[in-house]
């Protein structure tokens, strides 16, 4: 304990009187009894110095001398009990005259406790100071006591907000873990599902005496299921990408209205509408998007509302201008959402029940996957249910174009491509031979080369006019390659194209700098290889 905290808890004595040695005597008869009843002793000789003394300590009891000089005691006395800190400390007055009753009233209406007449009964003054010493000890007592219990108090509750704290991060963690493991199931279910199929159409085709029919019907399950799985790695990258800042937007104005036609157009020749009622009320307005994106974002609140309303059910699509603003409704009669779901539908993994047989399916990426899009355009989007059984609205709102002339979009259609001598670099054997036999089909002459050195070789040999050129193989990367065949002054003018499953921004950026043309991202979609070969071809004819 420090000097400090020792003089605060031991009770003090303040001893005031005008007279010298009237004051030497009272400190020293009252020193007596100092270490008996251990108190402390302040002495000063005017009732301005024990105004000063009040403000510094509170005080077991004050003797206060009646007759002094400028301020006397009862004018002392009343001036210490003025002030609220100091109200209760008791107070004697000392005194060499017989005070009479009127006197003595006058010293109590001053707050007055006792008078001691001189000279002074030691036995009488011990008694008296015994009293208020031990009162005032108490007091001390009863007030570190509550110090104790207010600093304890304050323990426990930091302890208790650390622990709730605790708490909260343990239930977030677990209900993290919950819901990784719950997709990392449905991602397993919905891989498998395809999978299967796949496997069971090329199995079929592996038979001898399978009809014509029976062929034509696995080459269309392994199509339509290879579709479905490219859809869900498609959703996984995106949201990834977009949750990242990795993906960028190619804005241009186009007309809301004939883009939310072409989606549900798109998922109707598809057959995905034909079990419900779908209808379509569109104004002409015009929005900065990107079209690719844009209608990920329409065709994946469509799917949700077709996943989720009954055959027989409805859906309505209104678009129409509000303010500055463009909104799109998408509303269901399907199951509707609950009020414990529709606070977090937009996150991800999140989706309702999930039933063994799980008959809408999907990774509850898909509105996660909306949302983030959506805001990437500078506009919001909105679920409202009125609960269970009573259907679901979505609204998007995007800013309206400030350019309101109409863009004419045109379909890119692939002309035939003259025959060209096309050079596969790629190591996966498949792939290779799944490529080869589709261009040949197309007329154009194949080489192969199952790794990067030997794409060198062949390259250098025979000079194909294009190459197409896998990036992750073991050995030479892709980069490598065209690194090496741009600096051939025999195969620089090959035209090169990257074939890849990596396809951030960064990706492309480092596809280009090694020397290719074109960067594809994995699978490639036959129309989107035809485009970049048309490319291709119309490059080397400006260039020759």
């Amino acid at each position: 304990m420090s000097k400090q905290d020792h003089s605060d808890n031991v009770p003090k004595v303040l001893v005031v009187n005008d007279d010298p040695g009237s004051l030497i005597g009272m400190v020293g008869l009252l020193s007596q009894w100092q270490e008996e009843l251990v108190f402390e002793i302040i002495s000063v000789r005017s009732g301005e110095e024990a105004l000063k003394q009040v403000l510094l300590h509170d005080f077991a009891v004050i003797l206060l001398d009646v007759n002094m000089p400028g301020m006397n005691g009862f004018e002392a006395a009343e001036a210490i009990h003025s002030r609220k800190a100091s109200a209760s400390i008791p107070i004697i007055f000392v005194t060499a005259y017989l005070a009479d009753e009127m006197n003595r009233l006058r010293g109590y209406e001053h707050g007055a406790v006792d008078y001691l007449f001189t000279p002074i009964i030691p036995q009488i003054l011990r008694a008296k100071l015994s009293v208020f010493v031990g009162l005032a000890r108490n007091k001390i007592e009863l007030r570190n006591q509550a110090n104790t219990l207010d600093k304890r108090t304050q323990e426990l509750t930091a302890i208790n907000t650390l622990l709730e704290g605790e708490i909260g991060r343990r239930k977030s963690a677990e209900q993290k873990n919950k819901t990784t493991e719950e997709f990392l199931a449905m991602l397993g279910h919905e891989l498998r599902n395809p999978l299967s199929a796949i496997n069971g159409a090329a199995t079929l085709l592996s038979l001898d005496g399978i009809s014509a029919q029976q062929g034509a019907t696995a080459k269309e399950i392994i199509c339509r299921q290879s579709g479905q799985l490219t859809r869900i790695v498609d959703d996984l990258l995106d949201l990834s990408r977009v949750m990242l800042g990795k993906i960028s937007l190619t804005k241009r104005s186009i007309d809301f209205a004939n883009l939310v036609r072409s989606c549900v157009e798109t998922l109707t020749i598809a057959g995905r509408t034909q079990n419900h009622i779908v209808k379509v009320t569109a104004d002409s307005v015009y929005v900065d998007a990107d079209v690719t994106r844009m209608e990920q974002v329409v065709t994946n609140l469509m799917d949700n509302a077709l996943k989720y309303t009954p055959n027989g059910g409805e859906i309505h699509l209104d678009l129409t201008a509000s303010g500055n603003d463009a909104l799109l409704s998408i509303s269901d009669s399907g199951i509707g959402i609950s009020s414990e779901l529709l606070s977090r539908v937009f996150d991800i993994f999140t989706q309702g029940e999930r039933p063994l047989d799980r008959p809408q399916g999907g990774l509850g990426i898909g509105l996660s996957l909306v949302r983030q899009l959506v805001m990437l355009h500078d506009g919001s989007v909105t679920a409202d249910s009125q609960g269970r059984g009573k259907g679901s609205r979505f609204t998007i709102r995007l800013p309206q174009s400030e350019d309101s002339v109409m863009k004419q979009v045109t379909n890119v259609q692939c002309p035939a491509l003259p025959s060209q001598t096309i050079l596969l670099v790629e190591d996966n054997e498949d792939a290779r031979a799944i490529l080869t036999m589709m261009l040949s089909t197309l007329g154009h002459r194949i080489l192969q080369a199952a790794d990067g050195q030997c794409g060198i070789e062949v390259a250098t040999a025979e000079m194909p006019d294009i190459a197409l050129v896998d990036i992750g193989m073991p050995g030479m990367s892709g980069y490598e390659v065209a690194q090496a065949l741009r600096a051939n002054p025999k195969t620089c003018g090959i035209k090169l194209i990257a074939m890849t499953g990596y396809g951030l921004a960064d990706d492309k950026d480092r596809a280009m700098k090694a020397g290719f043309d074109m960067h594809l991202v994995k699978p490639v979609n036959l129309d989107v290889l035809m485009t970049a070969l048309s490319q291709c071809i119309t490059d080397r004819i400006n260039e020759a």
